[in-house]
């Protein structure tokens, strides 16, 4: 099954990018390859990016917050764990803790690496890396691949408060959603959402095996999933068949 997720506001469009983002750079500061590191210095660059918006750390605290007061109204309820409740609890109150006591935008200490700024306004230019334009960062290539690493851990701990608090709270975005199964008919499937309530993220999961892509849209009103195929002229068709999926609508 392939999982796709829309998300339904800008806020949480910008959650999975960062949390996109992370996930890049996990995965490609534990390799050895100089090329490796060379796009997880790149991966660092674009969360300095998106996370320059002078209101999202404002944002991510007060989700934090929320999620605070929302998870404390469980207490006493004979239905939940005393346990898990205090766990989620305390992971909570770690993030907002950490990122509210960083100072600034997050990785703003970055940018008064002389060094790494040289490097960012290089990268977006096509070769601009070149040896015989950065020199200094040819030479931080042909390092050992323990100091490169050293360097990109280093440079990514001013990300990691951000980082963890969005991981949190997506996680607990997404096991709001309760699974159902859909038939999208004639390659269509659209659903009125509940009024009353906010959903701020769709996830939708199809078997890889049909071949199909789903183009998903909506807004508070309702969800619609239009399915494409892959042609061999390379262009994406309308599919026509009938095809079941998983969907789940998140609210929090």
């Amino acid at each position: 099954m392939i999982l796709y997720e829309y998300p339904f506001n800008e806020r949480i469009r910008t959650y999975l990018r960062l949390e996109h983002l992370f996930g890049r750079l996990a995965l490609l500061m534990p390799r050895e390859a100089p090329l490796d590191h060379h796009f997880a210095l790149v991966t660092i660059f674009e969360v300095m990016d998106v996370t320059s918006r002078a209101d999202l750390k404002s944002d991510v605290l007060k989700d934090l917050d929320k999620q605070k007061t929302h998870m404390a109204a469980f207490r006493g309820n004979p239905a939940i764990s005393e346990a898990s409740l205090d766990a989620v609890l305390g992971q909570l109150e770690d993030a907002f803790g950490q990122l509210s006591q960083q100072l600034g935008k997050p990785g703003h200490e970055l940018l008064d690496n002389e060094w790494l700024m040289a490097v960012r306004s290089r990268v977006v230019i096509p070769a601009g890396t070149c040896s015989f334009d950065l020199p200094a960062y040819h030479a931080w290539q042909h390092r050992q691949a323990g100091a490169r690493r050293a360097d990109l851990e280093h440079w990514a701990s001013a990300l990691g408060p951000m980082a963890r608090a969005i991981a949190l709270l997506l996680q607990i975005l997404r096991e709001a959603g309760h699974p159902q199964k859909v038939m999208a008919v004639g390659g269509h499937f659209q659903q009125t959402l509940p009024q009353g309530r906010s959903f701020q993220l769709l996830r939708l999961r199809i078997d890889e095996s049909l071949n199909l892509v789903p183009e998903i849209s909506g807004n508070r009103l309702m969800a619609s999933v239009r399915l494409m195929r892959h042609e061999a002229d390379g262009k994406l068709h309308a599919a026509r068949e009938d095809a079941p999926m998983e969907l789940a609508l998140c609210t929090a």
